[in-house]
């Protein structure tokens, strides 16, 4: 039975996700992995609202601030530990958060 290996990334900024997407992708080419993916799930909304006058005097006035998380999933074939531990070493950026999962 062939091993998969789960693939979570979400952050902030929509582009460092996909360059991290695309390294994957380059490293599973080359090695010769078969790679499912990346699949955009939806994007979660965090919405703060706030007010505008900080000592509550004046007109009701709010400031929205909105917060996006990006998500992506991948799928690799964990027959090839190579492959794996090289996903392993990517540098990641800062506020890219991944988590790795290995399923049967």
């Amino acid at each position: 039975m062939a091993q998969k290996v789960k693939i979570f990334l979400y952050g902030a900024d929509r582009k460092k996700i996909e360059q991290v997407c695309q390294q994957i992708k380059t490293i599973s080419q080359k090695t010769g992995v078969a790679m499912s993916g990346p699949i955009p799930l939806p994007t979660k909304k965090i919405v703060v609202p706030c007010r505008k006058s900080p000592d509550g005097e004046g007109s009701e006035t709010w400031d929205r601030w909105e917060l996006r998380i990006h998500k992506r999933l991948l799928f690799l074939d964990a027959d090839d530990r190579r492959a794996l531990m090289q996903v392993m070493r990517i540098p990641y950026p800062d506020g890219v958060h991944i988590e790795i999962e290995l399923r049967s």
